[in-house]
């Protein structure tokens, strides 16, 4: 692409709409995507979810969307997401779709939502061929999603690797189901039978813990104390220290099951780290676009410990090796928003 057709103007891309917690993943990914199509389009087109209610509602606008980021309840996002979609020809970006690990109640409670959405929208993205079948079986089969992944974006390496901290951590908000309590089991049972220095590690959590889940956190690290095991909550880390804290960490890992896409990992690649994921439907489906960025392991404790002592044996096993394709990035994912806005077909878009 030519620097005159990265500065054209793009008339078929909507407002982009940034939603107001600054340190929650859905709303960082807006960001980036905003910025990024700022700089293809030459035009700032990142709006307020409230300028969509305002007296001047732009044309059109893509959002994205967690029913959590939105309102306290599936019903009332599914509300809110219907009114302004009535207001404004909306597109959006679907993120942690139902799932059955939601929950019986919550399964229902959150497909409703979610179907409610596709309805009144006038187009729909999912980051996965994963989530397109969550969609189609947890939520409504009628329809065909675009797909974008998301980005990573590599860092600039180090001059040279950090030294390892001694923690084998995870990324993200704090919360059950996210893996923080499979491995500190998987620490526990590598200090019982006696590994001297994968069973030291530390359990990391590289952020804080999600909104409502803080006596759950709580409870986590005292569980792992009784085990023995030092489980560290770090509160929120901006975007520095962060990418410090992934590259000195000794094992990293993303042991989330039920994952619909994984922002965590994204960032561990692009920190440069290879790291531990359950084999899975999604986490396959991320080893094929991006060969050479993940670990994969059977979805068994057993596993986990084992991964975890090969990892601290042989630390170049969590780096990424010079030929791991790391594709798309930020630009290429906002190229595949653009062609999908634009009803064309490019890579990474399904529209």
């Amino acid at each position: 692409m030519s620097a005159d057709d990265r500065a054209a103007p793009h008339p078929e891309a909507p407002a982009l709409v940034v939603t107001d917690d600054p340190q929650h993943g859905v709303t960082v990914l807006a960001r980036r995507v905003a910025d990024a199509v700022a700089r293809r389009t030459g035009r700032d087109l990142a709006v307020s979810p409230s300028d969509l209610t305002g007296p001047r509602p732009p044309a059109s606008a893509h959002l994205h969307f967690t029913d959590r980021l939105w309102a306290t309840s599936p019903e009332d996002a599914a509300d809110r997401l219907v009114d302004l979609a009535g207001r404004v020809a909306l597109t959006v970006t679907l993120h942690d779709l139902p799932q059955p690990s939601d929950g019986e109640r919550n399964l229902v409670r959150r497909g409703d939502c979610y179907r409610r959405v596709v309805e009144a929208v006038a187009g729909t993205v999912v980051n996965s061929e994963h989530e397109a079948l969550l969609l189609a079986e947890h939520t409504t089969d009628g329809v065909r999603p675009g797909i974008v992944p998301l980005p990573v974006d590599l860092a600039p390496p180090p001059t040279g690797r950090p030294a390892a901290d001694g923690t084998a951590a995870v990324i993200g908000f704090v919360y059950p189901g996210k893996g923080h309590a499979e491995l500190v089991d998987a620490v526990a049972r590598l200090r019982a039978r006696g590994d001297d220095a994968a069973g030291s590690l530390r359990v990391t959590a590289l952020g804080r813990a999600s909104a409502g889940h803080e006596a759950e956190t709580d409870q986590l690290v005292s569980d792992a104390a009784s085990h023995g095991v030092v489980l560290d909550v770090t509160g929120y880390l901006d975007d520095a220290v962060l990418l410090d804290r992934c590259r000195r960490a000794s094992v990293p890992v993303a042991v989330h099951r039920h994952v619909s896409a994984s922002g965590s990992i994204a960032t561990w690649i692009g920190a440069g780290r290879r790291p531990i994921v359950p084999d899975t439907r999604y986490s396959r489906e991320m080893a094929a676009l991006r060969p050479g960025t993940l670990s994969l392991i059977d979805d068994d404790p057993d596993a986990l410990a084992e991964a975890i002592a090969r990892a601290v044996a042989d630390p170049d096993s969590t780096w990424l090796a010079p030929d791991a394709w790391t594709a798309p990035d930020i630009d290429d994912v906002a190229a595949a928003y653009l062609a999908w806005w634009g009803g064309r077909e490019r890579a990474g878009a399904t529209p």
